[in-house]
């Protein structure tokens, strides 16, 4: 059987903590952020942490289990 591939996408969008939880850069940071108040863009900074039922996945597609 053929070694499993990392999905291209997936390993240039998340990345994973020690712990194995997912972290994920935030939407809506790239232009046009002026609309957006000075409080949203600093949350959108932080990076998120998927939800396990997501996660799931996306740990599948990096080779991870």
């Amino acid at each position: 059987m053929p070694k499993m591939k990392t999905h291209s996408g997936a390993k240039k969008r998340f990345r994973l903590t020690g712990s194995g939880k997912v972290r994920f850069k935030h939407a809506k940071m790239r232009h046009i952020q002026e609309k957006l108040s000075k409080k949203t863009k600093r949350r959108l900074r932080q990076p998120g942490v998927l939800a396990e039922v997501d996660a799931k996945h996306i740990r599948r597609q990096l080779g991870k289990g």
